[in-house]
């Protein structure tokens, strides 16, 4: 294992009914708040009235309709209104879109230029408001660790910030709040657990401890997605999918790895294109990348992941075992109800060669598990045609 530092201050409250603890857990930070939400879920469920009604001895002030791939034109709309009001803390209400919105705009608030410009590197962040986060669908993760990812869509970007100073203070984390997400968001949060998740597994650093924590997330996923699935109002299913999403990018998994991703970089460029849901898009490059880059050298990886995931013995030879488990991941994803292909989206190869230069160049690709260049990621794409 490599060296490393593991330190998140943030504050979990886990469980139903845990948002009563918002008013004493939030004044340390000031009586000012931006409430920051989506498309209106939470005002259909409830969960809006039980929050004002909860902080009424705080000065409210909102920014609602945050798209999923949240813009930049929020994040500047939201930084403006922080200025203008003397925002003391900003309490986002939602899932990873809201939450990374919400940092962005935090550290925006205490900067002169453009948003976009902390996402380039031309400017720099050097300090945030506090955040907050009632979470309500599990996904990201982004309720427990300190980066962004946020869309230009005049410029096909998508891209990260991450700064110490953007983890969230304190993280509700109550399952009953992820009851009313549809089936197909709940099967795509899944996805991107799975990803994150995946994405630190396989590395060419051997760390048994983070990675045997990483193999039993993977088997949560794939126990109690079916369960959400069939009974959304399954706690159990919905506080196990909660936890695993805030474990699997808290920074855990990667103690002692060297942290080199493929499939989330190749991803952002399809969703910073198309807008797609980003879970789902992942559900379709990930075995897709799985199958290119198996060989004898990445072998006895994927070995342990059929075995010690999915549970597959086999006498066959390697290769075969290796096969079996990308099978199964791929079985899983359409069981759940993600598209396979990415003609099921509506995309063609024609951007292929756009997307590809981006993903290598923004996410460092050749220095990957397996180095990709242009030219793999074009290849890895056009599999995911078919």
């Amino acid at each position: 294992m490599n060296n490393f530092e593991f330190c998140v201050p943030c504050d979990i409250l886990f469980g139903e009914g845990q948002e009563e603890h918002l008013p004493e857990k939030l004044k340390a930070y000031g009586n000012k708040i931006l409430l920051t939400y989506g498309g209106g879920s939470i005002k259909k469920t409830g969960l809006y009235d039980k929050l004002k009604a909860l902080l009424h001895d705080f000065e409210i002030f909102e920014l609602g309709g945050i798209e999923p791939n949240p813009r930049v034109e929020r994040v500047n709309d939201g930084a403006k209104l922080c200025r203008e009001k003397g925002i003391d803390m900003i309490l986002a209400v939602g899932g990873g879109s809201t939450i990374d919105c919400s940092k962005a705009i935090a550290a925006a608030t205490f900067y002169e230029g453009d948003a976009w410009d902390l996402l380039t590197g031309i400017g720099q962040i050097t300090k945030a408001l506090p955040i907050a986060v009632v979470l309500t669908i599990a996904a990201t993760g982004s309720e427990m660790d300190c980066a962004a990812v946020i869309s230009n869509m005049q410029t096909n970007e998508k891209l990260l910030m991450g700064h110490p100073a953007l983890l969230p203070k304190i993280s509700v984390l109550n399952p009953e709040n992820t009851f009313s997400v549809p089936a197909y968001q709940t099967a795509s949060g899944s996805a991107d657990m799975m990803s994150h998740i995946m994405e630190s597994y396989f590395d060419t650093v051997d760390a048994f401890v983070p990675d045997a924590i990483s193999e039993g997330l993977m088997r949560a996923v794939i126990k109690y997605t079916p369960i959400a699935l069939a009974d959304p109002e399954d706690y159990e299913a919905r506080a196990q999918l909660m936890w695993t999403s805030s474990l699997a990018l808290n920074g855990l998994l990667e103690t002692g790895k060297s942290f080199m991703w493929s499939c989330h970089y190749i991803e952002h460029e399809l969703s910073a294109y198309y807008d797609i849901t980003h879970g789902a898009g992942l559900a379709a490059i990930t075995p897709k990348w799985m199958r290119y880059i198996l060989s004898d050298k990445t072998l006895d990886k994927f070995c342990d992941f059929a075995v010690n995931v999915w549970g597959i013995t086999s006498s066959e030879d390697k290769f075969k075992l290796a096969n079996k488990g990308i099978d199964a991941t791929e079985d899983f994803f359409r069981r759940i109800g993600l598209p396979a292909t990415l003609k099921e989206f509506g995309i063609d190869d024609s951007r292929f060669e756009q997307m590809a230069k981006k993903a290598v160049a923004i996410g460092h690709l050749e220095g990957a598990y397996v180095p990709l260049n242009e030219e793999d990621v074009v290849k890895i794409l056009k599999m995911c045609l078919a």
